[in-house]
């Protein structure tokens, strides 16, 4: 590319750092993009930024795409373009943003990993020798039982469970919602020994689950702790709570194919977070799908 080229760069990237006083990281990034970018322009012998079309950034995203770049990486190289761009323009140095209206190529929502029913088993039921084992063992139970994020678990008052009628209530959940769920006899049958073994060091104390020092239970402290489980009862496998919750939904769709009820006891707004955070196997959705469409089932002659 033509040295006025380059200064334009140079320019851009002063402005970000000291006027918009930006990162240190994000000003080598963004420089790191546009260099790209210009060895894409001499290569195809584009000389200066005005030139570039919005057909050729189109073109660069779609090289780095299939030289491996993924799809966050090439979002975040099309917003250095864009503020590049933003720059030129606002200096008259440029009339349009060719990179405005170039989309990267969507991100794959990858699936978190579940336990099966016997991995679940194996689990929660591996036997308990101390008060902190017995309040792990609810709090586990309570995350299979009911769903649970960790946040929700984590921030359960003695108040907000009901194990006469068997349910929970859900006090501002993500996006500040209240809902309320039941719980399972097993998970109830843990919570029964945890109360009545729950030490009374503050009795001022709200929380369901608490430290042996009668303070609230934090997310990372019960991170920890089914980690620890984990390792202490031989389970290979490398559990955390959203995998719990993740083997809740899934068990519970496979058995009952009744989405919405999973998308409310999940407390997920959209049905299609349900969808991608739940999965059928496609053996089901074929017999479904040829039990169900009117023109799918076969003749009987």
């Amino acid at each position: 590319m033509l040295e006025q080229a380059r200064q334009q760069v140079a320019d851009f990237l002063q402005q970000i750092k000291f006027a918009r006083r930006v990162s240190e990281h994000t000003v080598n990034n963004y420089q790191r993009d546009l260099k790209r970018l210009s060895s894409f322009c001499d290569k195809h012998m584009i000389s200066d930024w005005v030139a570039l079309s919005s057909a050729d950034i189109l073109k660069h995203i779609a090289e780095r795409h299939r030289a491996g770049l993924c799809s966050k990486s090439l979002q975040r190289e099309l917003s250095a373009i864009r503020s590049f761009y933003l720059f030129l323009m606002k200096t008259g140095q440029a009339d349009n943003n060719p990179a405005q209206h170039v989309k990267a190529p969507k991100q794959a929502r990858k699936l978190p990993k579940t336990l099966d029913v016997d991995q679940v088993s194996a689990l929660l039921d591996a036997g308990t020798n101390s008060v902190l084992e017995l309040r792990d063992v609810a709090m586990f139970e309570l995350f299979y039982s009911s769903g649970l994020r960790l946040n929700e678990l984590s921030s359960l008052n003695l108040a907000d469970i009901d194990v006469y009628d068997k349910q929970l209530t859900v006090v501002k959940g993500k996006g500040g919602k209240t809902r309320l769920l039941p719980v399972g006899s097993k998970a109830i049958q843990a919570l029964q020994k945890w109360l009545k073994a729950r030490p009374a060091v503050n009795e001022n104390e709200r929380a369901l689950f608490t430290s042996t020092q009668g303070k609230r239970l934090g997310n990372r402290s019960i991170q920890l702790r089914l980690k620890q489980w984990c390792i202490k009862k031989g389970i290979p496998e490398s559990v955390h709570p959203h995998m719990l919750r993740h083997s809740f939904a899934t068990h519970l769709l496979e058995t009952s194919q009744d989405l919405r009820a999973v998308q409310e006891l999940l407390g997920h707004e959209n049905i299609s977070t349900t969808q991608i955070y739940t999965h059928l196997d496609f053996q089901h959705l074929a017999e479904v799908y040829d039990r169900s469409h009117p023109r799918a089932k076969k003749s009987s002659k």
